[in-house]
């Protein structure tokens, strides 16, 4: 066997910016955000070129940090880590005049004689906080949305991708004065210290229940946010689907980056009279994306759990599963120490098995029944909102019907986490998978306040104000009526 596996865990090496470096940066970057309230378009498409360039420069780097965390092949980094960055800056810079540009807004009948525009104005001081499963994406994804949008930024890479958290600290400090984008490294208590500061807005990537501890922070400022979290992301198969493709596109979806993303299928409702069909199209497709399962372990597509913690963490999803009386289709958890998990198919899994309460976040994908789209419908409206859903079926009638009576961020209809790759659609979650949007015109708004701006030019609105006279009166009710 090669020595493919990624570098052992050293989170302990990226030390906790000291608190005092946080403020200070913090500090530093209010002057800037107040000057970039008045940068022209071509001015932050600039920035935007110089970004672009800089991850094609870099990119032999961005794929050597990528390995180095967790043995990611350098085909998925380009596909999942720089194109879907590259793609960002590109439909940003084709589309910030006019996002910049204000919105006129004709008179409501009662505001005749006015005029009014909303106008994008940066949100100022601004904090991105990513997670360690697509570092560079989810990183400079919305880095580049907070720069369309005029603001400064402090970003903390996750810790647990060391690698590449060093490599944004090198790629940002060549770029960017720290006044306007600053790169801070460490764990929780970088965390904390940044989470205690007044920024204007939070944009925060990572689970439900550190979202929560984020929002909280954030009330304590009344600053915005958005929340990119997680969950359960069902998928539905109907009889009618095309089973090679479902199989093959959801396979693809859960496997790839060793199941670690917050938009792969979670588990799978297979109707009961092709559950065996699919069962095999899924067996099939593992070996044409991965090889054979005797030759997984080698084959240098199938990238590594990010570490330790979360291996033995898979490791224990997978024993409570199978002590409740969980089957494998295909996959098991050897021990070994380069944290690979193989790519694992559960059958006949329990409601109370703890792979279908957790996030499971790794390569194991739990096939399920149903005998009627109702009951399928229950199950999944039963749990949290997910951040996706996905729905393989031929029969129109069964996906209007599960698309209008289930609630999810995003959903994909015979595919799987394409939805992400589409610059046009606004990404994110609902409730427990997440608050707010991202991504091309959703990203820069969200980074921007809309403001409204109203000019009174020869409006009646002085007869609605005291002293209130017969006249007056008269003209209230008058109003009222017409408009009523």
């Amino acid at each position: 066997m090669t020595d493919r596996g990624p570098a052992a865990d050293s989170t302990s090496t990226i030390a906790d910016t000291d608190r005092h470096e946080i403020e200070r940066l913090f500090a530093a970057q209010k002057d800037t955000a107040l000057a970039l309230r008045q940068s022209t378009a071509g001015e932050r498409i600039d920035k935007l070129k110089r970004l672009r360039a800089l991850m094609f420069a870099r990119r032999e780097d961005i794929m050597a940090a990528c390995h180095a965390d967790f043995a990611k092949p350098s085909a998925e980094v380009e596909v999942t880590e720089i194109l879907p960055v590259v793609e960002e800056a590109h439909h940003a810079m084709r589309k910030l005049k006019s996002w910049m540009k204000a919105e006129r807004k004709r008179p409501t009948l009662l505001m005749l004689g006015t005029s009014a525009k909303v106008i994008q104005e940066p949100r100022g001081r601004c904090l991105i906080i990513s997670p360690w499963n697509y570092p560079i994406n989810l990183s400079f994804g919305p880095l580049v949305s907070a720069i369309a949008a005029g603001n400064t930024v402090i970003l903390k890479p996750s810790e647990m991708t060391p690698h590449c958290a060093r490599l944004m600290s090198e790629m940002v400090a060549e770029l960017f004065d720290e006044t306007e984008v600053a790169v801070v490294q460490g764990a929780v208590e970088t965390s904390q210290s940044l989470l205690a500061l007044p920024f204007d807005h939070m944009f925060f990537t990572g689970s439900p229940a550190v979202g929560k501890i984020v929002m909280a922070a954030a009330a304590k400022h009344l600053s915005s946010v958005t929340l990119e979290l997680g969950g359960k992301s069902p998928v539905i198969v109907d009889a009618s689907a095309d089973l090679k493709n479902a199989a093959r596109t959801l396979v693809w979806g859960k496997f790839a980056n060793n199941g670690q993303t917050c938009i792969a299928p979670d588990y799978v409702y297979v109707h009961k009279d092709i559950r065996q069909a699919f069962i095999d199209e899924a067996l099939k497709a593992l070996d044409h994306l991965y090889g054979t399962a005797d030759t997984r372990r080698d084959n240098d597509d199938y990238c590594r759990i990010v570490n330790q913690r979360h291996y033995e963490r898979i490791r224990g999803l997978l024993e409570d599963a199978r002590e409740r009386g969980a089957r494998l289709a295909t996959g098991d958890v050897p021990a070994n120490d380069d944290r690979y998990v193989p790519p694992t198919l559960l059958t006949d899994v329990g409601d109370d098995a703890r792979v279908m309460e957790e996030e499971i976040f790794g390569p194991v994908l739990p096939i399920l029944t149903y005998d009627d789209l109702d009951s399928a419908i229950a199950r999944i409206n039963a749990r949290p909102k997910p951040l996706a859903l996905y729905i393989y079926a031929k029969d129109k009638q069964v996906i209007d019907t599960v698309v209008t009576r289930t609630s999810a961020g995003g959903t994909c209809i015979n595919t799987a986490m394409l939805h992400f790759l589409h610059g046009q659609l606004p990404f994110g979650g609902v409730n427990n998978s997440g608050i707010g949007n991202s991504h091309g015109h959703a990203g820069f708004k969200a980074f921007s306040h809309e403001r409204s701006v109203l000019q009174d030019r020869f409006s009646l609105a002085f007869l609605f104000r005291p002293p209130y006279n017969a006249f007056t009166r008269w003209f209230i009710r008058f109003s009222v009526r017409w408009l009523s």
